[in-house]
């Protein structure tokens, strides 16, 4: 049921303009995911050119994070108050400045400046993307929607790598950012004419309280996370602190959202249906797993293997291809097993994959390890897609834009959370090493580590509601 101040249920979309509406905001979701991976994998060349130490250049990454996990708690009152499609068009067009500024900073403060504003416009982008599409296609099709914008948050990373790489050795650094400037415009032109058109509700208040807690705690949170690669890891005054304090706000928030008799800013009561709970829990703990595994693949090339990054971002591509064969060859036939089935096989297939790397040697076997990251694509793909279609299907149209932003807060702080993690391990695996064997033995001793943390996403799995995954498409608003 829909408050006073919810706005009116828009009108589902034909299934031919469906297909273009996901296409777009698939367009504007890819070019703000493949952004972080093709800053990253620059920063070891940017330190170089701005001179300074690498812990001041990492705020280029982490200004970024910050701001980008900030704006993510408000994205569904924006959405309400103006409407998703207005807010949308603001977000990529502060996304497409902040691009163009970034590429035109002469030293790294301004950098850091501007990858805030490019962070304020790529964090709206998630959950407005996923709260929009699941309008649009209504239960009955949101499987469908959600599939096509997803895809981008799987391809991205990869190609950033590859991208990236490409830019930095054979390039100048101020196309890192240029290169978005064109994709953005297409995402703005073509959203102007196809995006479905919904008013906000002038009435609807936010919750000022709940902002004041929620966003920041995820901020605390993502910063604490940030931290984590100092010397003591978690130790560090700098990381456990604001951890702390997140924490305790986050549960500040929760107190208060399911006290307060106006609408929080984010309904954590979404978390209690089944579908929505158990499918952001699972995609929690993926981070330890399927995400660590992006963080760990490149540096293990690099190090372990001696590749250059360029090299690094062409086996990568390996794990892309996993996931467009999910996407084109194996999504349909999996829609008819059991969901459950899917998801737990999708992260079966994930730890097979990691098993070549924590066995391989300093040289050869690449075609094993080849293998082993297209099993980890199409793991990867055949968990995700499956789950977030099962999370956001079990919400009516009211509950889409608050709904929305709950899922993309458990992605954007447990994705960094699990690399925290496992990079911790590998530092205290990797701090006595002298020798590139010692070298291989704390990489094979991280990965076995990923294969045991991807245990709990697999039991998890068998927790989701029984039922084909097609069956998702046909479920109810209400669950």
């Amino acid at each position: 049921m829909t408050s006073a101040h919810t706005a009116p249920t828009p009108a589902l979309v034909s299934d031919k303009r469906l297909t273009w509406v996901s296409l777009v905001l698939a367009l504007g979701m890819f070019i703000t995911l493949l952004d972080t991976t093709i800053v990253n994998i620059a920063l070891d060349r940017l330190h170089v050119v701005f001179d300074a130490s690498v812990t001041q250049t990492q705020w280029i990454a982490t200004g970024y994070l910050l701001a980008f996990v900030a704006v993510i708690p408000v994205s569904g009152w924006l959405s309400e108050r103006f409407g998703a499609r207005k807010v949308w068009l603001f977000a990529i067009g502060a996304f497409l400045v902040g691009s163009l500024l970034c590429g035109l900073a002469t030293t790294l403060p301004e950098l850091v400046a501007f990858r805030v504003l490019q962070g304020v416009g790529g964090g709206m982008v998630m959950p407005l993307t996923m709260s929009i599409a699941t309008r649009a296609a209504g239960p009955a099709r949101v499987h469908r929607a959600t599939t096509v914008v997803a895809l981008p948050g799987l391809l991205g990373p990869v190609l950033g790598s590859v991208l990236g790489g490409a830019i930095v050795e054979y390039w100048s650094w101020e196309w890192l950012f240029f290169v978005n400037v064109p994709v953005c415009l297409a995402a703005l032109a073509f959203g102007i004419i196809l995006l479905p058109r919904n008013h906000g509700v002038r009435g609807h208040r936010l919750d000022v309280l709940g902002f004041l807690l929620l966003t920041p705690s995820v901020v605390a949170l993502a910063y604490g996370i940030s931290q984590t690669s100092g010397e003591n890891g978690f130790g560090e005054l700098s990381a456990w602190l604001p951890m702390v304090a997140g924490v305790v706000l986050l549960l500040g928030f929760v107190i208060h959202a399911l006290t307060t008799r106006r609408d929080p800013i984010v309904d954590v009561r979404v978390f209690v249906r089944r579908s929505f709970g158990v499918g952001s829990l699972i995609t929690l703990m993926s981070g330890f797993s399927t995400y660590a595994l992006a963080f760990l693949l490149p540096l293990f090339y690099q190090q372990i293997r001696g590749e250059s990054v360029f090299h690094t971002g062409l086996l990568l591509i390996a794990t892309a291809l996993g996931t467009m064969f999910f996407f084109i060859v194996v999504r349909n036939f999996a829609a008819r097993l059991d969901g459950r089935v899917v998801v737990a096989g999708g992260v079966a297939l994930t730890m097979l994959g990691t098993i070549p790397f924590a066995l391989a040697g300093t040289s050869g076997s690449e075609i094993l390890l080849l293998i082993g990251q297209f099993a980890q694509g199409l793991g990867f793909a055949a968990t995700t897609f499956p789950v977030l279609a099962l999370a956001l299907s079990g919400l009516s149209h009211g509950e889409a834009p608050h709904g929305s932003a709950a899922f993309s807060v458990v992605q954007r702080v447990g994705a960094p959370f699990g690399i925290a993690v496992v990079a911790v391990i590998l530092q205290r695996l990797s701090q006595d090493a002298t020798s590139l064997q010692e070298g291989l033995d704390a990489f094979a001793g991280t990965f076995w580590w990923t294969l045991g943390l991807s245990i709990i996403p697999f039991v998890l799995a068998f927790f989701l509601p029984q039922g084909k995954a097609a069956e998702t498409d046909n479920t109810s608003s209400h669950g």
